[in-house]
């Protein structure tokens, strides 16, 4: 083989081969623990003024109801994670589940309707985040089974009837992984989802094309590698994926100016879902903060949905 052919080779090696190191570094950034500083019990995006007010919003309510709180935990999957709960002396439980990034602390801004319905509220440490245990995100893949076991411990010692769920972005792609399992309690009644995605893939791809990034090798590399260290296909496993399994009622709540979760997007889980299903647009909104910038609006939906539904 001539000498030029080989050096062509090289050229091309040497060039592809930082491509792989790159795509592992923004996996390691997005989706990995890499110490337990990261994904603390703070504020994650601190210098953005609207998401700190929510961030402060919730706070300001955790020391309203401060005195009706207590610490709790459960081990999953050998992880220790860890929650709060708010007894506000119903036999019903709403689990608030944020997504990637956030603590409990977060979760705090999501409960208001919640204790006006008169639900008990536990907030958690999703695994890999606060105080709770873990590594690697899974995005659903593993953390539903999670869910399961905060409400094994609503049910057997709260003595909860009943439980529904409150998920956001992430959260809500765990939420329904939970109902949908076949290990899913009958005392789990419904569920409400705001900025549900179709899969993390098009979200991820969503992202990129949002930040003026290349789609691709970015995309195909980061799903491999959390195909290998998580053990999630989020390529061909999704909401779009599990919904049509779900039977019991959910609330979608979703801003038309997602442009993570797409509104187009979350139509199309909506209408593959086969159970009680309602969809309600906001007009306002960047991705997670529809209840901000509508939150009489937001707060009457969510308490109008779970009211009718007589749990």
């Amino acid at each position: 083989m001539p000498i030029w052919i080989w050096i062509v080779i090289a050229v091309i090696i040497l060039g592809l081969l930082p491509l792989p190191i790159l795509a592992y570094y923004l996996y390691s950034v997005l989706l990995v623990r890499t110490s337990k500083k990261k994904w603390g019990r703070e504020c994650s995006i601190p210098d953005d003024e609207e998401y700190k007010r929510m961030f402060d919003i919730g706070i300001e309510w955790e020391k309203q109801y401060h005195s009706q709180k207590q610490p709790v935990e459960v081990v999953s999957d050998g992880l220790k994670l860890v929650g709060e709960y708010f007894d506000f002396g119903s036999d019903t439980s709403v689990i608030i589940i944020a997504g990637r990034m956030e603590s409990l602390l977060y979760s705090y801004y999501f409960a208001e309707p919640y204790r006006r319905l008169g639900y008990n509220i536990l907030v958690i440490d999703n695994r890999a985040h606060g105080l709770s245990e873990g590594k690697y995100l899974s995005l659903g893949a593993k953390e539903y089974r999670d869910i399961l076991r905060w409400g094994e411990l609503l049910h057997d010692r709260f003595h909860q009837k009943s439980i529904v769920i409150h998920g956001i972005c992430i959260g809500s792609c765990v939420g329904l992984f939970a109902l949908c399992s076949p290990d899913c309690p009958d005392y789990f009644k419904a569920m409400a989802a705001e900025g549900m995605f179709t899969t993390f893939k098009d979200s991820f791809v969503n992202h990129l094309i949002d930040g003026h990034h290349p789609v691709q090798p970015a995309t195909f590399l980061v799903t491999l590698y959390i195909r290998i260290f998580a053990g999630a296909d989020v390529v061909h496993d999704g909401p779009l994926y599990r919904i049509d399994q779900l039977k019991k009622p959910i609330l979608f709540l979703h801003s038309k100016e997602d442009v993570f979760s797409l509104p187009s997007e979350v139509q199309q889980v909506y209408d593959r879902c086969k159970s009680e299903k309602k969809l309600v647009w906001f007009e306002k909104g960047a991705h997670s903060r529809v209840r901000i910038n509508a939150t009489r609006r937001y707060d009457e939906t969510v308490i109008d949905f779970f009211d009718q539904l007589e749990i």
